[in-house]
């Protein structure tokens, strides 16, 4: 398939190694004239959905029949319909299913609906980066993806803020695609804090790798390795929680706010030392090497096709570590430590 994807317009943003645009650089209007469909109302979803909403864009939501979800956008105010009538009435449809779910659904309610000039997009590239939906030529294939969880995105919507999107074009038909993604960043609240411009295969492959090394793989292995570490060597698991968990959010707050070198200021020098000390030979040259075979699994399209192949078998391998992890002791210490927690939501 012919690809054509325009240049974005110059960034305003000076000395950065990629494109960043806000509200000054982007037109509103461009979305605003759009009707957008919003296939799937879960954690994406719904913030998207509210978000458009509020910032004054045509938005419906597209649900399977009977879905649990139907009663929730509704009195929240919003237009729902079948996936069909949704993908029909659009000018943008928004895929917000599950990745893993993502193919079936094009196929079944949104392929057959698309029309010349119409807007395909995604908050995550991966079902258009591994071919698992092929896109006709005549569409524009966009991607707006927050970087952070759907309720987050909702939240510092609210708040006045947003949290910074990626805007990537695989595909312009119109001409127009970079306009249109950056405009619907905007409608989510991204233009608050900075649309960084990307492709699909950049947001795919650096997410992918981000979860499985760093954010979710590596912290959780390395908390659940600290946690059984302390308590093999006959520490109580409630200090070891402590230690290894729950001051782990304080740690990531500071880094997050102000960088390493505040939160290095805002520690003790014991602990600074240690940092320095300990922290290569927990992450060394082994820990490095897996890092890379971790991410060329991704870029090879092998770790796609075993998640794939996994779906396919009902999830098995999935379910069965999920509930490995659910009843690890440092899950059922957390559970009675949070409960002493009254600032801790319930929900």
């Amino acid at each position: 398939m012919t690809q054509t994807v325009h240049t974005a317009p110059q960034t305003k943003e000076k000395n950065m190694a990629v494109d960043i645009y806000y509200e000054k650089d982007v037109d509103p209007s461009v979305i605003q004239g759009k009707k957008v469909a919003i296939i799937g109302y879960g954690s994406q979803g719904h913030a998207h959905a509210l978000n458009l909403l509020d910032s004054g864009v045509d938005v419906r939501v597209g649900l399977r029949e009977g879905s649990k979800s139907a009663q929730a956008a509704q009195e929240a105010g919003l237009k729902v319909m079948s996936m069909d009538d949704a993908a029909e009435e659009a000018d943008v449809i928004m895929m917000l299913v599950p990745d893993e779910t993502q193919p079936k659904v094009y196929e079944e309610h949104i392929k057959d609906h698309l029309k010349p000039g119409d807007t395909l997009a995604f908050a995550h590239g991966f079902n258009i980066h591994y071919g698992y939906i092929k896109a006709p030529e005549d569409v524009n294939v966009i991607m707006c993806a927050p970087k952070g969880p759907g309720h987050i995105v909702r939240r510092q919507y609210t708040e006045g803020s947003g949290v910074p999107d990626l805007a990537c074009v695989y595909q312009d038909a119109t001409g127009d695609a970079w306009d249109i993604v950056l405009s619907y960043c905007w409608g989510v609240g991204g233009a608050r804090s900075g649309i960084i411009k990307a492709t699909f295969k950049e947001e795919t492959e650096e997410d992918l790798f981000g979860e499985q090394a760093v954010l979710c793989g590596g912290l959780v292995e390395l908390v659940k390795a600290g946690f059984e570490t302390l308590t093999e060597a006959g520490y109580p698991e409630e200090l070891a929680y402590f230690e290894v968990y729950h001051e782990m959010k304080m740690i990531v707050d500071l880094m997050y706010e102000s960088g390493i070198h505040f939160m290095n200021y805002s520690i003790s020098n014991t602990a600074e030392y240690g940092e320095y000390y300990a922290g290569p030979q927990v992450i060394n040259a082994e820990s490095r090497e897996a890092m890379k075979k971790i991410l060329a699994r991704i870029q090879d399209g092998s770790f796609a096709q075993e998640f794939v192949d996994d779906c396919n078998n009902g999830h098995k391998w999935l379910l069965e570590k999920r509930e490995e992890i659910n009843s690890h002791p440092i899950e059922k210490t957390g559970e009675k430590i949070r409960s002493m927690f009254s600032w801790i939501k319930k929900d």
